[in-house]
This record gives structure tokens, sequence and C-alpha cells, in this order.
């Protein structure tokens, strides 16, 4: 019987491994930096003594979020403040209070870690309507047991939507704080939608709720945290506008015009939101986004361990590996691609078992590409693009952007007797991912 082998059309070009020069402007010590931000005017004004301040925490994988809030808990005691932590992720971690608590301790937030309680629930409370009847929900633990609310969160580009404020604290305070009920609201609009709701909502639970300010992170194109900044309740609108700018110059991207075939070794919700980041890969569920570089074919090998099952966003790909495949938790997957009212988002992909047969599937896939000519991309995930592996056809192209270098030799695309990717090729991007996050 024949086999996928069948789809091997020609010789693979080699590849080398090179490394982007990005943006580079890490926050060195993140205790000294949120204090820096808790001598500002308008926090000691907001915090009084024996104030109960309900911090947020939402489901990104932000870089050292467990040190950013453990040192804003013990900035709100010094101040006299009693500070907890509330889980602000919509319907993240399968719309449980259980499950979101979970989500928190992979990221080092617990009682134990923080010193102060982490009270989860999936109630809400209703603060009002905006534009044509849109209900505003709110956590009712957040309301009813804090004298005042601080959101902190990462901005950054949104992956399905762009507009004046995208990523941000506005959105945690919209859709993050909303619980279930809020982000199945926002998202049975529509995306479309998304540009102006997210400030309407938001600005109405600002005159709601005391929420004196919001702490606004940015990380630099190594996903390192790199801005910190606490941004006052009646200027948040206009600063986070100003702030995505800032985001969105710093981010990595790939480098090049064209990649026929990118294979991406991890998706997961501690990456993206989606996964993978679409402004990275310039692809969305109804096809290629306007941006470079254009890719014709996506490969995913696996899910992350922090994903926990949860593979939204693998839709995008063309091709999977039936490892990342048979590690799809269904009801944390469903969840949140119903709740987003994107159920492409669960659509399994063309599934192999190895990545000789996934290359040579996703190469077959490629519109006016010989196989040896292929301009083909291995990164470990869209958060960490510095390390990047690039066959030889597009090593010319990404070379000539001045920000590319080439760390070592062209040598064969190889595969082990599992029709695996060489363990060394391997070993050497996992390591270098595993540097870079750490």
């Amino acid at each position: 019987m024949q086999g996928l082998e069948v789809f091997e059309r020609g010789q693979l070009p080699r590849w080398a491994k090179v490394r982007q020069k990005l943006h580079s402007e890490p926050v060195e010590d993140v205790a000294r930096a949120v204090a820096a931000q808790f001598e500002r005017d308008e926090i000691r004004a907001a915090i009084r003594p024996g104030a109960r301040v309900a911090l947020t925490a939402g489901s990104r994988g932000i870089d050292r979020i467990d040190q950013v809030l453990r040192a804003a808990v013990e900035q709100v005691r010094r101040l006299g403040g009693e500070p907890f932590i509330v889980p602000a992720m919509g319907s993240h971690g399968g719309a449980t209070a259980h499950g979101q608590a979970e989500l928190l301790e992979h990221y080092g937030i617990s009682e134990e870690t923080m010193s102060c309680p982490v009270r989860s629930s999936m109630e809400t409370v209703l603060l009002g309507h905006v534009e044509d009847g849109v209900p505003v929900w709110f956590d009712r633990t957040a309301y009813e047991q804090a004298d005042a609310v601080i959101p902190v969160g990462r901005v950054k580009p949104h992956t399905d939507f762009q507009g004046e404020v995208e990523s941000g604290l506005m959105k945690m305070i919209a859709i993050g704080l909303g619980k279930q009920k809020g982000a199945d609201t926002f998202h049975a609009r529509g995306f479309p939608e998304f540009h102006h709701l997210i400030p309407a909502v938001a600005e109405l639970s600002l005159r709601k709720v005391n929420m004196p300010l919001g702490l606004a992170l940015i990380e630099d194109g190594y996903s390192r945290l790199s801005l910190m900044e606490a941004v006052p309740a009646g200027r948040m609108r206009e600063r986070e506008s100003e702030l995505l700018r800032i985001a969105r110059e710093r981010m990595a991207r790939l480098p090049g015009e064209r990649i026929d075939v990118l294979v991406i070794d991890y998706i997961g919700k501690d990456i993206s939101g989606i996964g993978a980041d679409t402004n990275v890969i310039n692809r969305y569920y109804d096809g290629p986004l306007p941006h470079e570089p254009r890719v014709q074919r996506i490969v995913v090998r696996d899910l992350t361990p922090g994903t926990e099952g949860n593979a939204s966003g693998i839709g995008l790909a063309d091709v999977a590996l039936r490892r990342a495949a048979d590690k799809v938790d269904y009801v944390k997957t469903y969840m949140n691609c119903v709740t987003a009212k994107t159920p492409e988002g669960a659509r399994i992909p063309i599934t192999v078992e190895s990545d000789r047969e996934a290359l040579a599937i996703a190469l077959a896939c490629c519109i006016q590409v010989r196989p040896e000519e292929a301009r083909i991309a291995r990164i470990h995930d869209t958060k960490r693009l510095e390390h990047i592996w690039v066959s030889e056809p597009l090593l010319r192209d990404v070379l000539a952007t001045g920000r590319v270098e080439q760390t070592g030799e062209l040598e064969d695309i190889t595969f082990d007797e599992r029709g695996m990717f060489a363990a060394r090729a391997w070993a050497e991007l996992a390591d270098a991912a595993r540097a870079a996050a750490g």
C-alpha cells in the first residue's frame, strides 16, 4: 500500500541557523520598577490604610508576571492596603473558577507564592449597558470585596482585530473582568465591533467601579518585560493607544518577504491568545494578512505544556503532527473557540505522524514551488524569534535585511528513523528558545 512518501517529490534544500537582532530593552529589576510606579501620587492617593485592593491576573504568559504581581502585592501592603488577586481572563481556564486558579498556578501565581488570597470566581454583576443595549459584566468578587481594583496587563497588538486600543488594560477590564458572560457578550457581537466596544465597556466600568489606575506592561523583541507604567484611569484610553504604538514597534517579526513553509514547533495560549500570533505569521482564518513575509503553508509540531490542551488556533495551520492533535483538550478548546465565535480555530489540519511527512505535504500544497528551491523557516514559537532555521533559498533574503546574521553552517535537512527532525537541529533551537525565555 502506498504511503505518504508519494508526496516527496524532490530534494530538499539545505538550511542553516540564523539569529535576528531584535529590540532589546529589558527591565532588570522588576521589584524596583514596580516600586517606582507605586511612588506615583495617583497610587498613593488611591490606596488608603485598610483599603481592600484587588489586583488582576490574566491568562497570558507574560514575562515575569509572578514577580510583577508579588511586587505589587508588597507595595499595596507597604501603603497600608489589604491586597488580593482575582483572575481576569474571560472564559479561559475552561470557564471555571477552579480552572482559572489552576492556570494562574502555572504562572507561579498562588496564595503561597503571592502571600495574599487568590479569589477565583465566575460570578459577575451587571454594571449597565452601552451603545445599543450591550450589557457590561464585571467580576462580582472584585466589585463587592474590593475598595479599589488595579488591572495589571500587557499592552500589545491583538491577533483578531485592529483599533485605537487592542490587547491591554481596557480589554482586561472589558472582557477579562467580565468573565465568561462578558467574553461571550463581546464575541457574540463579532471582532469587527471590538475596536469601539472595548473602550465603551471599559469606560463605563471605570465610572462604576473604583479603578484609579492600571499597571501596563510591554515586552521587547525578545519577549522580555521592557516597560512598566501606572496609567491613571482618566488617561487610560489615550495613554494605552500610545503604549500600543510602542509595543508594535518593539515586537519581533519574521524576516524576509516570502516563506513557502513555516514550521512552528509549539503553539499555545501561553504563547498567544490564538495559539500563534497572527501578527507574526501574517495569517488569519479567512486568509493572509497584507504584511510581509507572506507565508504559504504552516506546519504545527506540538502544543506547549502550559496550554494544557487548549489548542485554540490550531486551525491556522495546514498540517499538524499527530502528537499535537492527540494533546487537544476538546472541552477547553471548544469553550474558547465557541465563546470567541471562531469554530474554525478548533479545526484539526491534515494530521501526520512525522516531520518528514509534514514537510512533504506542506510543500506539495504550495503553489509554484519546487522542493529544492523552497523557502522554509522553522521557529520554536511566535514569541521567540531570535533563533530561526532557514533554508538556503530564504537565507539570501533574510541576510539582506541587515538585521540577521548566520550562526551555523548550511547542512542537509535530515530526519531520524522515525522521520523526525534530526535531534541536533531540534536541540539547538530548543536550547536557544529556553535561554531567551529564561
